[in-house]
């Protein structure tokens, strides 16, 4: 086991009619905030008009920001850091999924900041100060509501990039599992994908005698796995949305991180998929995740097997553990497809002729070694290898 320090201040209010308490939330850190959301849908729900009501029976003004929309995009964050500038306001509150909460937590550290906050993402700068950001949860995905990450696309070149800081991990989330209940199919299957790739990040580890998180992350894993049809039978099930939304909470604020070093590879990958083509993260993700696995297996076949064993219940094979190993990564694979989600870039209608593009853009994102990855480090070859075994 890794040494490792572990902190999550972020405040959790979760159940029905959370939402309510937004106000009295954020009233503990200002009487002014930049509302950032999304594209609208928040407004057809009704989630809209209760925080709204909140904010204003707490005595809070605000400022709008809507447009947030999936692979977050720099223009928009630049116009949150300028209002922000401009307006002299000190917190932001988010409405919405991973899309709007990382858009959020940059324009918090680029309105600290007297250069342009793409540098936090180009690796030219580190933030050392940012504006609280609060979080009303709707989309269960990107685990953004308690994580210390953020991810923006970068309109010029279509880069997309992560950048990492305590600073930026949520001072509350309001988690209200019914706000879910009109998300489209495609919507919930894209963010249970992502649940998973989040917590096989960390699965697939070299690091050793981790069997408290290795069987952390496997009851995650099952969690969701089995809750996922649950939720597509009946969108309303409160206690199956319950579960998928805590799950992807846990998949991403760092408790299954704790004591191991986790890969990373394949969000790099999707990261070029969805940044050219604009696609759905869980969906990139549904895709690259098992090209990976096939990739490098037989680096670690018993952990592999493991994954297979405990995680979709395959019968050990002590005769050719690799057997188990392969039959977890078709499992993982068969899953993805039942849930209707892409399993190939054809099934994404991503066609072939970019692929050496996106593979040298991704090595680039690690400019000191060039390689990304820890369970196996991978080269531009490496990269392109996956991309084309995932056509």
């Amino acid at each position: 086991m890794e040494n490792f320090t572990f902190h999550n201040p972020t405040h959790i209010i979760f159940g029905k009619g959370a939402e309510d308490k937004v106000g009295t939330e954020v009233k503990r850190y200002t009487s002014k905030v930049l509302l950032h959301y999304g594209t609208g849908s928040i407004i057809k729900s009704g989630v809209y008009q209760k925080i709204i009501d909140s904010l204003s029976e707490s005595g809070i003004s605000y400022i709008e920001l809507p447009g947030a929309m999936p692979n977050p995009r720099l223009s928009l964050v630049r116009e949150g850091v300028d209002i922000c500038k401009k307006e002299n306001i000190g917190f932001i509150l988010a409405v919405g999924g991973g899309s709007a909460i990382d858009s959020a937590k940059a324009i918090a550290v680029g309105a600290c900041y007297n250069g342009d906050v793409w540098d936090f993402f180009d690796q030219k700068a580190q933030p050392d100060k940012a504006l609280g950001v609060g979080v009303v949860l709707t989309i269960p995905a990107a685990g953004s509501e308690m994580s210390n990450s953020m991810v923006i696309t970068n309109e010029n070149g279509w880069h997309k990039r992560g950048s990492t800081t305590e600073i930026i991990r949520p001072v509350f989330a309001i988690m209200n599992p019914e706000l879910t209940y009109t998300l489209s199919d495609y919507q919930t299957v894209c963010g249970i994908a992502d649940i998973l790739a989040h917590v096989l990040e960390r699965y697939f580890t070299n690091s050793t005698n981790v069997d408290f998180t290795d069987r952390l992350c496997e009851a995650t894993m099952r969690a969701v796995i089995h809750n996922a049809p649950l939720v597509l039978k009946d969108p309303s099930d409160y206690n199956a949305r319950a579960e998928i939304m805590w799950a992807g909470t846990i998949a991403h604020n760092d408790f299954l991180s704790t004591g191991r070093i986790g890969d990373w590879a394949s969000h790099q990958i999707e990261h070029e998929l969805s940044g050219i083509y604009d696609v759905p993260h869980g969906a990139g993700l549904a895709v690259v995740f098992p090209a990976w696995m096939k990739y490098v297996y037989q680096h670690d076949v018993r952990r592999f097997a493991q994954f297979a064993a405990r995680v979709f219940g395959v019968d050990y094979s002590f005769v050719s553990p690799e057997i188990t190993a392969l039959e977890g990564i078709d499992r993982l694979k068969q899953f993805f497809s039942i849930l209707g989600l892409p399993v190939s870039l054809k099934e994404l209608e991503i066609p072939d002729d970019r692929l050496e593009e996106m593979a040298q853009k991704c090595k680039k994102v690690n400019k000191q070694e060039g390689t990304i990855g820890n369970f196996v480090k991978l080269n531009q070859q490496d990269i392109l290898n996956i991309l084309k075994s995932a056509l």
